[in-house]
């Protein structure tokens, strides 16, 4: 079967089930996906039982698991959360407290930048959702362990934090992700729990580089700008897990939209919510967005439509979307909610939204990981569940006006 087979499976699929969809009020479709979603993560809990570490995909139709040193650890446990915070199910909560007591080695790991991905997920929504004094403090602690580590990569040089450390034979000297944008959460949040601003100063500097070095006029971003450690000049400006330097890569453009709409969240900065209105227009008008609103894994791959998509960009805009709607005007708030709901009814239907017990107990099909290395290609992804998770408890949120975003 080819990849062109494939898409247009997913959009005669997509079309059926989202006709049938979308004639039920999106409240309904939410009330169905949790349901889908706890069913599908019992049989996720029992495959990964007795297995160290922490579900990521599906590899060669076998569980693939991961140690704390990977950056989508804290997916899994965040996504146990999700359900406990959606279902009052106190079943969820028990396997949420022991899995995101084993990604407690993430705190002290100086090696990395994804430190918001790894504790956050877990550790900062338990601290959220749990009542007991003892547990809270205990996350409260490990929050602020992982803030202290993280800002130990940050070079004032640059004004950045470094996402990668140096390969051998590369030729990156302080090489900065897009991706980097989502663990500044994590800065903002310690610098309110331990009234020490020196986190948020490095959090806003941060995204005032990447403001200044990684967006190109129309709004899209580079994948990583590689900067002179001693002077902050750029050296260079390229993709990894894009198709080509010059490119779109749709999750880079989705991790760019969740950031800067939190980084306005958190400052009030005027400039943080142009920015933000400004990928949306990119992300949302793009003229090789397909219909049901799930990109392909890049917009400039040539091979489109004959190319991979994207669930978990799909998750994740649409999850950033209906934030942005609470900062915008009343047209323009619709307009967001709106997209994020149609993007929520495709991945609700049958076309990317697994069948009870299939996909290894994942919610999402047809993510791609890191299509330029030939890895996670057509497959679920840890953060596409979680992200889709927290984009239907937002939904939800919206829809009765709690205005609940975390």
């Amino acid at each position: 079967m080819t990849a062109k087979t494939i898409i247009c499976g997913i959009l005669l699929a997509a079309c059926g089930a989202s006709a049938a969809t979308a004639a039920e009020p999106i409240g309904a479709v939410i009330a169905k996906d949790f349901k889908v979603a706890s069913a599908q993560y019992r049989v996720l809990l029992d495959k990964a039982a007795g297995k160290p570490g922490f579900p990521r995909t599906v590899e060669r139709g076998e569980l693939k698991m991961v140690g704390p040193g990977d950056w989508t650890a804290g997916f899994f446990p965040g996504s146990l959360w999700y359900l406990f915070e959606a279902t009052g199910d106190a079943s969820w909560k028990t396997a949420a407290l022991r899995y995101t007591a084993l990604t407690a080695p993430a705190k002290f790991d100086k090696s990395q930048h994804d430190l918001g991905f790894m504790l956050g997920a877990g550790y900062g929504n338990g601290l959220r959702l749990v009542d007991d004094a003892a547990t809270r403090v205990a996350y409260r602690d490990a929050l602020l362990a992982g803030a202290t580590t993280l800002i130990t990569r940050f070079n004032p040089n640059v004004g950045s934090i470094q996402s990668w450390d140096l390969w051998p034979n590369t030729t990156w000297a302080f090489p900065v992700i897009i991706d980097n944008m989502m663990n500044l959460e994590l800065l903002m949040w310690a610098a309110r729990a331990a009234n020490e601003p020196r986190y948020r100063e490095i959090a806003i500097a941060h995204a005032d580089t990447a403001l200044k070095n990684h967006f190109r006029p129309d709004g899209s971003s580079f994948h990583l700008v590689d900067y002179d450690p001693k002077t902050g000049a750029v050296r260079a400006r390229v993709t990894v897990q894009g198709y080509a330097d010059g490119s779109a890569w749709a999750r880079g453009q989705a991790w760019g939209l969740y950031g800067y709409t939190m980084m306005y969240r958190e400052t009030h900065r005027d400039e943080y919510l142009r920015q933000a209105h400004k990928i949306a227009r990119f992300y949302t008008t793009h003229p090789r967005l397909p219909a049901d609103k799930v990109p392909y894994w890049d917009f400039d791959d040539p091979a489109i439509p004959d190319a991979p998509r994207d669930a978990s960009a799909a998750a994740i805009a649409a999850s950033a979307l209906l934030e942005l709607a609470t900062f915008s005007d009343r047209e323009t708030a619709a307009r967001y909610r709106d997209f994020a709901e149609q993007t929520l009814r495709s991945l609700s239907s049958s076309a990317y939204l697994a069948a009870p017990g299939e996909n290894d107990g994942f919610l999402l099909k047809h993510a791609t990981g890191h299509k330029p290395a030939k890895s996670e290609i057509d497959v679920p992804l840890n953060y596409a569940d979680y992200y889709f998770l927290e984009a239907l408890l937002r939904m939800k949120a919206a829809r009765s006006g709690t205005g609940s975003f975390h």
